[in-house]
């Protein structure tokens, strides 16, 4: 981890890890902040020293007085909120009669129809195999949940349900309204109620609007300088997600460095901050109460929150590295669960070692390469988890 710190592949980064249900490492390691937005990253001029050579091309420049990482600064979760939110919901709700997995999703949601459609269910949703696609900039077409839903709702399934895993973003925005409509309460106030609060959690939830200045920012890893890596899927079909109509019908891209509220397009300017596929926000302490939630099969500190049944099916391997919501390390013993956040962040649990641990890294404020992606943090979490595992009693 220093090593990355220290030669700024990454500029910074917390680590818990917890050993049979205590916490026996929490460190944090270089800077929350350590670059700001600055100009050229979006084709605008000036704003950047041209003795600036390593962040001159992508328009950000260096702090003087970069801002520190402690355990207690607040991450954006990314993804992570596709199985520390979504997909904790769904457990609650399957565990209290609520939801049928196996049922068809417009059993939940009406209007989610169609020939093919029509057989899609909740499993399907959660292991990735719908047949929805990847990814789309939902944004051009909504600018709220309601409007993002009716959108999401009509869009073609791209394969044959059940024909594979395809990590789909727009699957867990469909669950996220699965869990608001089956409970009658907004996806964050449910969580709160259910989980976070009972729990203790005093920094974890979404963030549906910017923090209201320098004293409320400062508790935050900036993420992205505006969203490059997002434009320039849109605007370079080769780039990764090939989009019909024309990319420059909508521009309302921010330009700034993102602090405290989500990177994920989708979440920000579709959803408001609110979304099944992320949008949460916590820290590295409040994420190891809910692996250890996990690691106990639903029991944290006497109470109960989940049916013990529940989270073992949950967690079971469903194929292709998938279990339903979480995914399945090949290279941790068996019955360990997993999730990544495209902004850096990892979890892992390891249930036969009773091992758990977060490792969040703001890769994100480095800005992007020349090519347009982000620094690969795989290898440093991979060498992180083996570590660790490797470590631990048998």
């Amino acid at each position: 981890m220093s090593a990355w710190v220290e030669a700024e592949r990454v500029p910074g980064a917390v680590l818990l890890v917890i050993k049979d249900g205590r916490p026996v490492l929490e460190r944090a390691y270089g800077w929350a902040q350590l670059y700001d937005y600055g100009a050229g990253q979006y084709g605008d001029e000036g704003g950047v020293s041209e003795a600036d050579t390593k962040t001159a091309a992508i328009g950000i420049h260096r702090l003087g007085e970069p801002r520190a990482m402690t355990v207690e600064t607040v991450f954006d979760l990314a993804s992570l909120t596709k199985v520390l939110a979504t997909t904790l919901a769904i457990m609650d709700l399957v565990g209290r009669g609520g939801l049928d997995l196996d049922a068809p999703v417009h059993r939940y949601l009406p209007e989610f129809r169609g020939a093919a459609k029509d057989s899609v269910t909740l499993r399907h949703l959660l292991t990735h195999r719908s047949g929805l696609p990847e990814w789309l900039p939902v944004y051009y077409h909504a600018s709220d949940a309601e409007a993002a839903y009716a959108y999401i709702r009509d869009v073609p399934l791209q394969w044959g349900v059940g024909e594979g895993r395809h990590y789909s973003d727009l699957g867990f925005m469909l669950l996220g309204r699965v869990v608001e409509q089956v409970s009658g309460e907004p996806l964050d106030a449910y969580l709160a109620t259910r989980f976070y609060r009972p729990l203790g959690l005093t920094s974890t939830g979404f963030q549906p609007r910017r923090p209201a200045g320098p004293a409320e920012m400062d508790r935050f890893a900036a993420t992205s300088h505006g969203n490059p890596f997002e434009r320039r899927i849109v605007h370079d079909s080769a780039f990764g997600y090939p989009i019909e109509g024309d990319p420059d019908a909508w521009n309302g891209w921010r330009r700034y460095t993102l602090v405290g509220e989500v990177n994920d397009g989708n979440a920000y300017y579709a959803f408001r901050g609110l979304a099944g596929h992320a949008g949460l926000f916590s820290t590295a302490g409040d994420l190891g109460v809910l692996l250890q939630l996990l690691l106990d099969r639903g029991s944290y500190s006497g109470w109960r929150y989940l049916v013990p049944e529940v989270v073992d099916a949950f967690l079971q391997p469903a194929g292709e590295g998938q279990a339903l919501g979480w995914q399945v390390p090949d290279y941790a013993p068996a019955g360990s669960f997993t999730h990544t956040g495209f902004t850096g962040t990892f979890v892992l649990g390891a249930p036969e070692r009773r091992l758990g641990f977060v490792l969040l890294i703001n890769r994100q404020n480095v800005g992007v390469d020349a090519r347009g992606y982000y620094p690969d943090v795989n290898p440093l979490r991979r060498a992180v988890a083996e570590a660790l595992l490797a470590s631990g009693e048998p």
